[in-house]
């Protein structure tokens, strides 16, 4: 309720403005007093409230125990022990929620500091500024105890929702003063020691905490490893390059080999269909030239996409991705980003629009810019059937290493883009990072089970809407000129003109086919219809159609070129038009003359 980033304004002003009927404050009973001080804040706004007291069975299985009767009555709101998990107390909790809302039980009135102890400075404080502020609170909508604690905090968003007059502000100022002489801390350590004092009155008199778990033992010993100074990198190199071989040459592989031989046999007998009944050749053309290879193409790739997000939720369920944020602060800091920048970019290796959402929870805008801008580097799941499918057509004894050296070399050109911005668009240092480290876990096949069925709609949805229609779209294109006549040469096709306006721009990369540039272009609509376009494009012949250095330029520049065009929006909202179409031109530079250098190293090394 000190609100820092974009996100925490949002959800404090949603309680402030929108006076919400009910709150459930869900706390962690294994680290409960940590948890009570957010508690302690929401107790001030004077909302009716139920504290839900979560992973109860963790604590009483540890020997530990609370006394909720004790709670409720020192805290003055309902409490419900429950564990979510497995569905226990949830009932209970869902009928006090409703209970408290409907007759809008609020919390009992109480002091939460103490005048006889240390924090009675605290206590004449808060109190000399609720009889200065009353009415200003009252007059703007917001609870007076939690708008006094505020302004001792220096919280300027609510100084400026009160209207003080300067005679005001200047009798707060020296009424705060005045409780620091005496407390000896600052005004927010002051107000910070005042709670936490009170949350360790009530632990004392109603918490048996729990001895250390075999979870905790456990998990401590196996971070000597994954998160040890040494050893922390180099495992989580090891585990990132043993999931991508386990996906595209060993399970992914051999399940793809199923499904593309699935799509061929419906695809023969669709055409056999179609032949038998004397289909317009027209109508024969669109459906199997264009749909089938089209949509077939990428249709195939779904078991790669299944069998990598199902590794990356285990690691997740297991609680190792929160060590990855902790791992890389050390390293992000020398870009001048935080830990915290990490699960954006975690999330980009799924999909950039929820990564480029998710920077709302950072703390200072100056991150957020910089971690919105270098998350496209990050390689997400929509680009994987462009490398899947060129890396088994030309490099397919190579297929794992190549595609974690996709994954790496996308790294490292955020990581140099990242210096570049530190010394020129960012300069400053990154905010500090704090974050709770969880025990590790068994993944749940619920969740796992979950995540892929999401995954997958997601795949199924993107290839029967944007690819399908893409693919229809390249099709028409590809064999109609701009009279609207059937042609028979694809040189002479609408296509062919428009993209070849392009296609000088990308011959030095050894891409300079019109056919390619149009893949490019459809790739900004949805990075999947690269090969879909292609396959169009190229009647299914694209493996003989290039060199493997023009592979090889092919694959790094889709790496790094604009993302789509729903990143794109995305990144327009949360920064503006002009951030937005600087990103798009700054990558497209940035992919060219990548896959221009790889096309020279091929070329030296005498690649062809």
């Amino acid at each position: 309720m000190s609100p820092y980033s974009s996100e925490e304004i949002v959800s404090r002003n949603f309680v402030l403005n929108d006076k919400p009927k009910a709150i459930i404050n869900i706390v962690d009973a294994t680290n409960i007093e940590r948890n009570l001080y957010l508690t302690m804040q929401l107790l001030e706004m004077d909302i009716p409230m139920v504290v839900a007291l979560n992973m109860m069975d963790e604590v009483s299985g540890n020997g530990g125990s609370v006394d909720i009767n004790a709670m409720e009555q020192l805290l003055g709101v309902p409490v419900v022990p429950i564990s979510a998990s497995k569905n226990k107390g949830v009932d209970e909790l869902i009928d006090h929620a409703i209970h408290i809302a409907h007759y809008q039980e609020h919390p009992v009135k109480q002091d939460l500091c103490d005048e006889r102890h240390k924090n009675g400075a605290v206590h004449r404080c808060l109190h000399g500024i609720i009889a200065l502020t009353e009415d200003h609170a009252v007059k703007a909508g917001i609870p007076v105890r939690f708008a006094a604690s505020k302004l001792v905090e220096g919280d300027e968003l609510i100084l400026e929702q009160l209207d003080l007059d300067e005679n005001e502000k200047d009798m707060l100022e020296h009424i705060i003063s005045q409780m620091e002489k005496e407390r000896g801390l600052d005004r927010s350590a002051a107000i910070a020691d005042m709670r936490f004092a009170f949350i360790h009155r009530i632990c004392e008199d109603t918490v048996v905490k729990p001895h250390e778990s075999k979870e905790t033992i456990r998990s401590r010993r196996i971070d000597t490893f994954l998160t040890g100074k040494y050893t922390a990198i180099p495992s989580f190199i090891v585990i990132m390059v043993l999931v991508f071989l386990l996906t595209f040459n060993v399970i992914g592989a051999w399940l793809q080999g199923l499904l593309e031989t699935g799509v061929e046999g419906l695809t023969t007998a669709v055409d056999k269909l179609l032949n038998s009944m004397n289909i317009n050749s027209t109508i024969h053309g669109l459906v199997i030239d264009g749909i089938f290879a089209g949509v077939g193409s990428v249709l195939s790739f779904l078991p790669i996409i299944v069998t990598l997000f199902f590794f990356l939720s285990l690691l997740e369920d297991s609680g190792y991705i929160a060590r990855v944020a902790f791992v890389m602060d050390k390293l992000l800091r020398k870009i001048g980003l935080s830990g915290r920048s990490i699960v954006p970019l975690l999330i980009g290796f799924g999909c950039t629009v929820p990564a480029v959402m998710s920077t709302r929870t950072l703390p200072s805008e100056r991150d957020r810019k910089m971690t919105i801008l270098l998350t496209p580097f990050v390689s997400c799941t929509a680009k994987l059937p462009i490398y899947a499918f060129f890396v088994s057509a030309f490099f397919p004894k190579h297929g794992g290493l190549i595609m974690a050296g996709l994954y790496i070399f996308g790294i490292i050109t955020g990581v140099i883009t990242a210096l570049f911005y530190r010394k020129t668009l960012f300069r400053g240092e990154a905010v500090p990072f704090v974050m709770e480290l969880p025990n590790y876990r068994l993944p749940s096949a619920k969740n796992v089970i979950q995540l892929l069925w999401e995954k997958a709609k997601d795949f199924l949805q993107r290839a029967f809407s944007v690819i399908l229609i893409a693919t229809i779209v390249v099709w028409v294109l590809q064999n109609f000129s701009f009279k609207f006549n059937m042609i028979q040469d694809s040189e002479d096709s609408m296509l062919a003109i428009v993209a070849g306006v392009f296609a000088p721009l990308f011959r030095p990369l050894g891409l300079g086919d019109w056919r390619i540039v149009t893949s490019f272009i459809s790739g900004f609509m949805a990075k999947e219809s690269v090969v879909s376009t292609l396959e169009v494009l190229f009647g299914g012949q694209v493996g003989t159609a290039l060199t493997q250095s023009a592979a090889a330029a092919l694959l790094v520049f889709s790496l790094l070129y604009t993302p789509c065009v729903a990143a794109v929006a995305a990144v327009k909202r949360e920064l503006g038009r002009k951030w937005a179409f600087t990103l798009v031109v700054f990558q497209c530079i940035v992919a060219w003359l990548a896959a221009f250098g790889v096309k020279l190293i091929c070329t030296a090394l005498g690649v062809m």
